[in-house]
């Protein structure tokens, strides 16, 4: 079991890097999550990642790098396994209602437990297919989820007029760029550091409606 003080320190030092100023809870909270999501883990298999400490980096702050694209009151986060990003995003700028999308049964028991646990509120977990939520949303999260034909072709009814889709990503997929299907448009593509990955590629395609 890692020491709480290290995960803590690595956290905050990642914060400080990523020029982001979070509410005084947030890093509790973000640490709270964690250890919820490695007790999980060791039964529900949620992540790959077991290394605590490769948590913060690889889940937490990974999450944290695209909080200055999210935009609107609404967010949907497609494809969210064990809440990401939409868990860390939801308790470091609280205050808009998000939707945490899993057709997996065992990942959303996961997520309704960790929104009681962690009293998240305006947060809801859902278990169904992309294609099959309703509703519309200022902001559309997808971390490795699809390729980006894949992702507008099932989700892209549930972008809001004015919207922002928040793509992350690994290396720039450029292979993938002439595949966003007609009524979308990329409008950025940007290269997230996100602290203590170091040469591994981060890339967030922001897309909205042409």
């Amino acid at each position: 079991m890692t020491d709480r003080s290290a995960l803590q320190t690595r956290l905050e030092q990642g914060i400080d890097a990523l020029g982001l100023t979070l509410p005084a809870d947030a890093v509790p909270r973000l640490l709270d999550y964690l250890a919820l999501l490695e007790r999980w883990n060791g039964a529900y298999n949620l992540t790959a990642i077991r290394d605590p400490l490769e948590m913060v980096t690889r889940h937490l702050l990974d999450s944290l790098a695209i909080l200055p694209y999210v935009q609107g009151q609404t967010l949907a986060d497609l494809g969210t396994g064990p809440g990401l990003p939409g868990i860390p995003v939801a308790i470091a700028a609280p205050g808009r209602q998000v939707l945490l999308v899993d057709s997996n049964g065992k990942k959303v028991r996961f997520l309704r437990e960790a929104i009681r646990a962690l009293k998240l509120d305006g947060v809801r977990a859902l278990q169904t297919r992309v294609e099959d939520v309703e509703g519309r949303f200022d902001c559309i999260t997808a971390r490795a989820f699809a390729s980006l034909a894949d992702m507008l072709a099932w989700g892209g009814h549930l972008l809001a007029p004015g919207g922002a889709w928040l793509a992350m990503k690994g290396k720039t997929p450029d292979d993938e760029l002439a595949g966003v299907p007609p009524g979308f448009a990329v409008r950025g593509i940007h290269a997230l550091a996100v602290p203590g990955l170091g040469a591994a590629e981060r890339h967030l395609v922001v897309l909205g409606h042409a």
